[in-house]
């Protein structure tokens, strides 16, 4: 399945795009952002796209057909926190050039319709650990809630805290139906199987 925004393709990671996974997640300034470690090397970027990228419902985002970065929905039983089922987890990241140009929100908007319209969800998640603001500010721009703080979580060798935010299909509903042009163009994708 992909999706073909204004600016974006998502489309599901090719086992090919190891070398351009790694120019971007080798980053110092990505990874631990995230919630994961730099990638050190083009062969563990690949290993990170046969074991965790080519899951379903996980896309590269595409700028130009390259890819950039990656959005994904995670199941309730695949989630960072315990989660009332069937509200997924959105997760995204890109490259630090393509920082600052909105093409996270407009991938996660997109998300956002596929979940409420075709899967059916009653709410959405999302999470960021303490210090990232541009992922606080993609939550912000997507109309997530601040709901919960969880302290003292184990990241590789240290603790860290995550803060949790969710948007309800109704608060989803209510956006769409506010007029905000910019958010409707944006989120108005062709899906392919």
């Amino acid at each position: 399945m992909e999706f073909q925004t204004k600016r974006l393709l998502l489309r599901p990671w090719r086992t090919e795009d190891a070398e351009i996974l790694y120019e971007y997640a080798s980053d110092p300034e990505i990874g631990p952002l995230c919630g994961w470690k730099p990638h050190a090397s083009v062969e563990e970027s690949r290993k990170v796209i046969e074991t965790v990228l080519k899951k379903p419902l996980t896309w590269a985002v595409c700028v130009d057909g390259r890819p950039v970065g990656s959005v994904g929905l995670f199941p309730t039983d695949q989630a960072a926190i315990a989660l009332p089922a069937p509200e997924p987890e959105v997760g995204y990241w890109i490259g630090r050039p393509f920082w600052g140009r909105g093409l996270i929100p407009e991938a996660v908007f997109c998300l956002q319709r596929y979940a409420f319209e075709q899967l059916g969800a009653p709410a959405m998640w999302c999470a960021s650990f303490e210090g990232n603001r541009n992922s606080r500010r993609v939550q912000e721009k997507c109309g997530f809630r601040y709901h919960h703080t969880e302290e003292r979580k184990p990241f590789h060798d240290t603790l860290r805290t995550e803060h949790y935010t969710r948007l309800t299909r109704a608060d989803w509903e209510a956006q769409i139906k506010g007029n905000i042009t910019d958010r409707e163009a944006q989120i108005t994708a062709n899906i392919t199987n």
